[in-house]
């Protein structure tokens, strides 16, 4: 391993670091397990984190929602970071922030953003002029001065990366690699196995949620997640209805519930569809209230069936089986419990999981051989 990129000498007289990301759950499920190693290794530093929300906005009707981003309730609790920038969902309130974070004068500043990483690369030198900042780069085209003139700011740099260049490689991996090239931090793979440390209060809820619905304890129970925040990487909800019905037609899942998981602003269209529909024994959820009532409830099914979003890695976080709906594009996204996880992906290189048909999902059910609980 080549000399790492921050200094143990700097490493040692620095009192804290601020990390900036545009954080999604499925980037902290696996990031988690490499700040917890910072941890340890420098125990005096002090952590902060910049959640930067990509969805910035001027519309004032979007920020309620924002403002409620589950991942901000399992960052958190963690107590990994002494300060969590959370308020960069308006123009204004990232401005207020980037003014705060001045205003702290750190040390060392890192930014492990992968979307307009030239920006990035300006916001982390604009929050420490004086101190040694890193962040993602990517190759400048010619004459695209900006950017040349941005990554220049940096003292350092973690080169941009592509999912054909990883060669079969985990995300795991590749962010336990960061965080190595950067602070000599060296993890095996089995200290990169996403985990969740749910709160004891929030695992009563889930029990007692689904007893108030007239779920019998004991009852095997489906989690079914059609949802993503990208088009591309969703299923058609119709179709996870009748994946269910399907389901209650094998033997083991004859008297099983499921629990269909839905984005807010789709209730309504999910209430509307399971009033025509024949599915018995199926609820709707929707983690509104915190992000824990999400792997609470996971961890209390059989199986779990998601599109390719957080769900699915949480699913390996909580120790449950996963049929996961993929595309090809980001191989280095596959849930990363093997044992435990089958993979349905779409046919063509590009192609939308809309081409997966319930059929090819069901076949999958059956060959897990489920026993009822």
């Amino acid at each position: 391993m080549s000399q790492q990129l921050i200094s143990p000498e700097l490493l040692k007289k620095s009192d804290k670091i601020l990390f900036v990301a545009h954080l999604a759950l499925g980037d902290f499920t696996y990031m988690q397990n490499c700040f917890r190693a910072f941890k340890r290794a420098y125990p005096h530093i002090r952590m902060h984190l910049w959640v930067d929300e990509v969805r910035r906005t001027s519309d004032a009707s979007k920020w309620p929602h924002l403002k409620k981003y589950s991942l901000y309730d399992w960052v958190g609790a963690t107590g990994l970071f002494d300060r969590i920038y959370d308020q960069t969902y308006s123009p204004q309130l990232y401005q207020q922030s980037i003014v705060q974070a001045q205003a702290e004068q750190y040390p060392i500043v890192v930014s492990f953003a992968v979307l307009a990483r030239h920006l990035y690369a300006e916001l982390v030198r604009k929050i420490s002029p004086k101190g040694f900042v890193v962040a993602q780069k990517k190759r400048v085209r010619l004459l695209d001065i900006r950017k040349y003139l941005a990554y220049r700011k940096l003292d350092a740099f973690i080169p941009a990366y592509k999912s054909s260049e990883l060669q079969g490689e985990h995300i795991s991996a590749l962010y336990a690699s960061w965080f190595e090239q950067l602070f000599g931090i060296t993890t095996t793979p089995e200290e990169r196995f996403p985990f969740v440390e749910i709160p004891p209060q929030w695992q009563q809820r889930a029990r007692e949620d689904l007893a108030a619905q007239g779920v019998p304890a004991g009852a095997q129970l489906a989690f079914l997640n059609a949802f993503s925040k990208s088009e591309e990487r969703s299923w058609p909800l119709e179709r996870m209805l009748e994946l269910a019905q399907r389901m209650q037609q094998l033997p083991a899942w004859r008297d099983g519930w499921f629990v269909l998981n839905v984005v807010p602003e789709r209730l309504e269209q999910a209430r509307a569809l399971l009033a025509k529909s024949d599915v018995r024994n199926i609820l709707l959820f929707s983690a509104e209230e915190n992000f824990f009532q999400l792997p609470a409830l996971l961890a209390l099914c059989q199986l779990i069936i998601s599109v390719e979003t957080a769900v699915m890695h949480l699913a390996n976080a909580v120790h449950v089986p996963v049929i996961a709906l993929m595309r090809q594009t980001s191989p280095e996204w596959v849930p990363i419990d093997a044992a435990n996880s089958k993979i349905v992906s779409v046919k063509s290189r590009k192609g939308w999981i809309t081409e997966i048909g319930v059929e090819e999902v069901l076949a999958h059910v059956r060959a897990i051989g489920m026993v009822a609980a």
